[in-house]
């Protein structure tokens, strides 16, 4: 899901609701089937022959942007009431589910995160958007085709489209690099992390110039391979996972980072500047522990590169400061993308019709992409023909660069085929084994055969090669 502006009230788990309320009349609240949310007004009268008079959509989302997108669609379709019901995460997938099971008419449209649309797919939550009067398949060669992939079941049926794409890049200091490297050239800059060995050159070259890498060594997380975890029922360890694992324990190791996690209010600091160093092992979310720690070592530091997705664009802008201008994008080791929100139609809406109007006007209506380009101020969406458009838009807090360009080439690199349902779950186990070997806690032999056995355990039925 793309984070973005709400990306600090998504990770906090907060829930916001609210309400679009389509047109300048009164309307009368509808029954919304439990859903939370609060009714603004009642509906407008009926105009003579409109057939969304007195229409109304419920949609729950991950994030922030569909009621943006809910408020400009009422301003041509004022006769349709919108209620948009922002949820957060960790609750999502039960009040999903919940509402499916009791067949519920309401929401009309529901949303997913990459990771878990394969299991709302099996379980029949989406409907059918190939068949008639969707015929989404007459829109394939307008999307950017991983994110076409994405929105598809196991037997190619399309579920859901996403407005956005979101390949990952390198964000760094220009002004670092200049003074490290000699130069800020995107191209050149790319080639100090084009592979795990060659960014440990880098992270040490930085750290003898007084400067961390990273943050964390969790954003490599973003560039954890081409490879699959999963193919024909086998679980799949190979050299690219092993050289990941040893890219982040050295990082940490060797003081390459800036040792805070990801979303902490240190990490969102070092954006904008210089941050204090503190020990390995502070709790980074108890701010008294990150004070004593900053005390104790008395010293500051600089960070030189995050690994974010293209919704980075946003998250960086809004915490840059005086840095803005300073900062630019090149490509990781490997291809890779994270999140994306994929809109599509309940299976048990009475208003299905409406719903895919509403889903046309978010993803494949030219008009509204561009205006969600300056709206968004640098979300890249998915729509080719806007892309294309915007290719050569120049980003003013990344020293003009056209980022539009940059996101398509990296798009065009992800190989959808390496994804699996098994993805979020086996690289959470990783996670945890590197975690663990970085730490201290165990051996790399002990730490991969716990991951071995996590995995056996989620997954009885994949074959398993110690």
């Amino acid at each position: 899901m793309k984070l973005k502006r709400a990306v600090a009230a998504v990770m906090a788990g907060l829930m916001a609701c609210s309400m679009t309320a389509c047109g300048s009349g009164n309307s009368g609240g509808g029954n919304t089937g439990g859903e939370t949310g609060t009714e603004a007004g009642k509906e407008a009268p009926a105009k003579a022959g409109s057939e969304t008079a007195g229409k109304k959509l419920v949609v729950w989302t991950l994030a922030e942007d569909l009621k943006e997108f809910a408020g400009k669609y009422c301003e041509t379709n004022p006769d349709v009431q919108i209620e948009t019901v922002t949820i957060a995460p960790a609750d999502y997938p039960t009040k999903v589910q919940t509402a499916m099971r009791g067949k519920q008419t309401t929401p009309d449209i529901i949303v997913g995160e990459p990771q878990m649309l394969q299991d709302m797919y099996e379980a029949g939550y989406f409907e059918d958007l190939n068949q008639a009067p969707y015929n989404a398949q007459d829109y394939a060669d307008k999307i950017v085709d991983y994110v076409w992939k994405v929105g598809q079941d196991s037997e190619g049926i399309q579920r859901a489209i996403s407005y956005q794409i979101t390949p990952c890049g390198i964000y760094y200091r220009q002004d670092i690099a200049e003074k490290v490297f000699g130069t800020d050239d995107p191209e050149e800059i790319g080639k100090l992390f084009q592979d795990y060995d060659t960014i440990l050159q880098t992270g040490q070259t930085l750290k003898d110039a007084g400067y961390k890498i990273f943050a964390s060594d969790g954003e490599m997380n973003f560039f954890s391979g081409d490879s699959t975890w999963v193919k024909d029922g086998k679980l799949i360890v190979d050299q690219q996972r092993k050289d990941y694992m040893n890219l982040c324990v050295n990082l940490y190791q060797n003081d390459m980072t800036a040792y805070v996690d990801s979303w902490s209010a240190t990490w969102y600091q070092a954006m904008g500047g210089a941050v204090p160093v503190i020990a390995k092992g502070t709790n980074v979310w108890d701010e008294t522990a990150v004070q004593e720690a900053a005390e104790a070592s008395g010293q500051m530091t600089e960070i030189f590169a995050y690994g974010l997705p293209a919704w980075g664009v946003g998250t960086m802008r809004d915490h840059v400061g005086e840095l803005s201008g300073k900062w630019r994008v090149c490509q990781g080791p490997a291809y890779g993308f994270s999140g994306g929100t994929f809109i599509g139609i309940s299976t048990f809406s009475k208003n299905k019709e409406l719903a895919w109007d509403f889903i046309k006007f978010c993803t494949l209506t030219e008009e509204t992409l561009d205006w969600w380009v300056e709206a968004s101020q640098g979300d890249v969406v998915s729509y080719l023909p806007c892309l294309e458009k915007h290719k050569n838009d120049e980003n003013e807090v990344y020293g003009g660069e056209k980022l539009y360009e940059f996101f398509l080439k990296q798009a065009e690199g992800i190989d959808y085929s390496r994804v699996t349902k098994y993805d979020k779950k086996v690289g959470d186990a990783w996670a945890a084994a590197i975690n663990s070997i970085k730490m201290g806690e165990m051996s790399e032999e002990d730490a991969v055969n716990n991951f071995y056995d996590v995995v056996a355990s989620t997954y009885p039925e994949l074959v398993i090669e110690r």
